[in-house]
This record gives C-alpha cells, structure tokens and sequence, in this order.
C-alpha cells in the first residue's frame, strides 16, 4: 500500500537571497475507482488511507445506501486502486441521476440547487443543541493539533466528528469532500449516534460540503475558513449552523446562531 505522505523530496527553496536544496515531504494522491454490482460507478481522488469508511461514506451519501447493512460485500484492491461493493438490493445506477438538477417547490431560497440524490439523502437539522463560541475555538485547535499529515505536508483538509466538549475521531484527505466521507462511513460502520454531534472542518463553507454535513446529519459546522453565499443559504434552510472563520481566538456565526452561546456555562 502506498503511504499516505512521501518524503525526501529533492525541492530547490527560495530564501530570499538565495536558492538552496532541501528536503520536503508531500501529501499522496491516489485515484480510487468504485464498481457496485460489476458497474463502474465513480472514481475518487483521495488520501490512500482508511478507503472501507470512505468508500461507504460516499455511497451513503450519494443515497446508494442508507445503512452498513445494505451492503452485502466490499472488498478494496489498494494495489490496483480499485474497489468493488455488492448492494443486497440492486440498483439501476442512472448517471442522469446524479448530475441533474432538481427543481423544487420549497421555499427556501437555495433549494434549487439541489440534485436529485441530494433531495434524496439531505436531512433539515431540527437539533436544540448548545455550544459555547470558546468550546467551538477548543474543537478547532484540537483538531488541527492532531492532523499529523497536515503538519508534516500542510497538503490536507481535516474533518472531525466532536460532541460539545471532546474530539471523539478526525481523519484526514487531500480532498475535503473525502474526510467528510470518512467520517460518515466510520459512523455507520461502527453505527455511531449522529444526534447532537458538531463536525469540525478545515475547508470552505461550500454548498458541497453543507449538504454533505446535512446527510451526515450534523447541526453544527465549525470551519476555519470562509462560506460561500450558496453554503450559506443552505445551511439556512437546512437548520444547521453555520460557523466560518473560527481561528485566532475569533468565529463568525452565519445561520442558527440560536445554538451558540457567548460564554461556557
């Protein structure tokens, strides 16, 4: 299996002054092809580690399943980059499906945008949860403290599935879609409550990686960096809290502000 991070990589560094060799080290990117039931279904660029969680995250949240128990076999080829899934109940697998948009009657503003998959598998958060603005900072920190790949290669996104006072897992991947996929595969493999749990991110606020957080079923998105206007107005209609810029002692609160409180109680 390839590692995750190759090192000793001859790169000539500017100084300012000067050009010197050194050594550096760079994050892996590896090509993952997934077949379900003999049919190539989509290849995944990603970090060649922890592929069974991502590999059954994407499915879950492309709505090819619901639960671990809809799949009757995995078996990944890391060798040959490869990873082939057997569903109990066969599906049609309709390429149009996944790429078209939908239309739909819902008010919110934003809901237009959806695909046909994602109205499918999106959930409208209707958590009550609470976290303090200083716990959310805590999670941040905890989390960019525990990517090793990220401090050796500064290549990677990180995605971590907290509750308001602990990091209970994190993982890493040079695509940011893919953590968020390991994690919701770690969830139902080892069928994890999702119920008033916060995911911790490093990448943007995109309209991605909202709907991913709603299929997850998250109500709290802490990022460490900017929104966009599209995240924004999903993460609006889909009841989760929206939370971008969370570094140097500081965070913006862009939807469901009603779940952050100033001060720890």
């Amino acid at each position: 299996m390839e590692p995750i991070v190759r090192d000793r990589l001859q790169v000539l560094r500017y100084t300012g002054k000067s050009l010197i060799e050194i050594e550096d080290q760079a994050a892996v990117e590896y090509p993952l092809t997934i077949h379900i039931d003999n049919e190539e279904f989509a290849t995944v660029v990603c970090t060649p580690a922890n592929l069974k969680e991502l590999v059954v995250g994407f499915l879950a949240s492309e709505g090819m399943i619901r639960n671990i128990g809809d799949i009757s076999s995995l078996e990944i080829d890391e060798h040959q980059g490869f990873a082939y899934v057997e569903l109990k109940v066969k599906q049609v697998i309709s390429k149009e499906y996944y790429s078209k948009r939908m239309i739909g009657s819902c008010c919110g503003k934003s809901r237009q945008f959806y695909f046909y998959n994602d109205a499918k598998t999106a959930k409208t958060i209707m958590s009550r949860q609470k976290i303090s603005a200083g716990q959310c900072l805590e999670l941040m920190e905890e989390m960019q403290k525990s990517s090793e790949e990220f401090q050796l290669t500064g290549g990677v996104h990180n995605a971590a599935l907290c509750t308001e006072d602990e990091l209970l897992f994190s993982y890493s991947d040079i695509g940011r879609h893919n953590a968020l996929d390991k994690i919701f595969g770690h969830c139902l493999i080892n069928n994890i409550s999702l119920k008033d749990k916060v995911i911790v991110f490093s990448g943007r606020i995109s309209s991605e990686v909202v709907l991913k957080v709603a299929k997850i079923g998250a109500g709290i998105l802490i990022s460490k960096s900017a929104p966009t206007t599209l995240g924004i107005d999903l993460a609006h209609d889909l009841g989760i809290t929206a939370i971008g810029f969370a570094r140097n002692g500081q965070l913006n609160i862009y939807t469901h502000p009603e779940r952050i409180v100033a001060v720890s109680s």
